[in-house]
Order: C-alpha cells, then structure tokens, then sequence
C-alpha cells in the first residue's frame, strides 16, 4: 500500500509577514508533483518546513498517518523524507565514498549497503570519482553525489529543491530523467525547478505557488503542452 505525504494548511510567519499561507498539497509515493512559482514565492520555505527545519504558525505535515511536526530533520530522514536541498550540498572534504556512507550511516549494514549499490546503480558516473574529495567534483557531480545521498536513506519520499541551482541547462537535461527513475521505483518526489518545461516532462502533478499561497493545482496535462500558463497564472497573481 502506497502512503502520501500530505501538507495540510501550512502557514509560515517570518515577524508580520506570511511566507506561507494556508498551503495543502499533497504527494504519493511513485509520482511527482512539480512544485513551481516565482523567486520568493516560499516554496524554499515549504521544503524546510516538510524536513522539520522550520516550525510552521499553523497546520499538519502528515506522512501517511503520522505527524512529522516537532519531529527533528534526522528522525524526518529516517522515517523516510529526504529533502535536497538548493546548491547541491555535500561535505567537500571528505570522499565521495564518505559522503554516502554517512547518509546512511543510521541503516543497518546490509541495508546501507543495498541502498550503496543501488544509489551508485542509478549515478553511475559516481563510481570513478568514489575515491575523490567531494569538492573536486564538478557542479553537476556534486548534485549527483546530493541526490545519491537521499537515496542512501532509502527514502519513501524525496524533496528536491532547485537541484539545477548554479548548473547549465545541458547538466540539467542529464539530471532530471533521472528523478523519474527515481519515481518509478516507488519514490515520491516534490520537485521545485526554474526550469519549467524540463520539470513538466516528467510531472504526474502541478501546483503554483505565488506569494506564499498555492493558486493553482492540475494533473500536468493542463500545462505541459504551454509551459508559459504556468508563468502567466503567477504574473497575473502578482499583478491583481
């Protein structure tokens, strides 16, 4: 039986300020909603609040039945809800090899290392660099070795926010497939990306967000064939 991730009515405050406001969405495992809207539209905001990194003013973040509020980002991981964060961070110093053996450094030993292949099976390019300090590979390695290290978890659901920060759209066009592989093997995945038209390629779902509220939600076929709507929803937003 699949289980959902659910965000019931989230509302973030930054002093006076919403930086979320009343939010629902909600994610299955083996789909992905595309999470997209402007700069500053909170959606950042809503991945920290989903990996317990932000206390929300109001609402519920449910992973099937139970509650991840108050829940530390370490026990969120274990329970499984890896988030990625923007700018493909990864400990520079040590190895790749290192780096996902901490990720699941909580695993047992034969799952950490069912999880090792599985994660090396899917960044094969990963296996020639295991050796190498972090920080030598190139930006679009280091997001790999991000992604990889999420799935070192063995995550139910992942939360990957702007994995193309900083990277050429041609690195992007390799990475993004790889999520739907990712999904088809039973992941959830909320993807926030700036590049609207690659995120709509491999989409179940679509949900824009536009000043800390969600004005619109579809199945993607409404938005695939024009990715523009999803700019004009959000601009006409602003303007009103």
């Amino acid at each position: 039986m699949s289980l959902t991730l659910s965000i019931n009515n989230i509302s973030v405050e930054r002093g006076a300020q919403h930086v979320l406001d009343d939010v629902t969405l909600s994610v299955k495992q083996g789909e992905i909603l595309a999470l997209l809207g402007p700069n500053g539209a909170g959606k950042s905001t809503l991945v920290s609040t989903i990996a317990g990194e932000l206390k929300p003013a109001s609402g519920q973040v449910l992973l099937g039945d139970m509650s991840l509020l108050g829940r530390k980002p370490q026990h969120i991981r274990q329970q499984g809800v890896a988030a990625v964060p923007e700018g493909h961070r990864v400990l520079k110093t040590l190895s790749v090899e290192d780096n996902l053996n901490a990720a699941a450094s909580f695993l047992p030993r034969k799952d950490a290392g069912n999880a090792y292949a599985h994660a090396l099976d899917i960044f094969p390019e990963l296996k020639e660099k295991l050796a190498l300090p972090a920080g030598h590979l190139s930006g679009g390695q280091q997001q790999m070795l991000s992604l990889a290290q999420a799935l070192m978890t063995k995550p139910k659901f992942v939360l990957a926010d702007e994995m193309s920060f900083g990277l050429a759209p041609v690195i992007v066009r390799r990475l993004i497939p790889l999520l739907k592989r990712v999904a088809e093997q039973g992941v959830g995945i909320l993807l926030i990306e700036q590049y609207t038209a690659m995120a709509l390629e491999i989409a179940n779902h679509v949900a824009v967000l536009s000043r800390g509220r969600v004005i619109a939600q579809d199945d993607v076929a409404r938005f695939r064939d024009n990715p523009e709507a999803v700019r004009d929803l959000y601009m006409d937003k602003d303007v009103a």
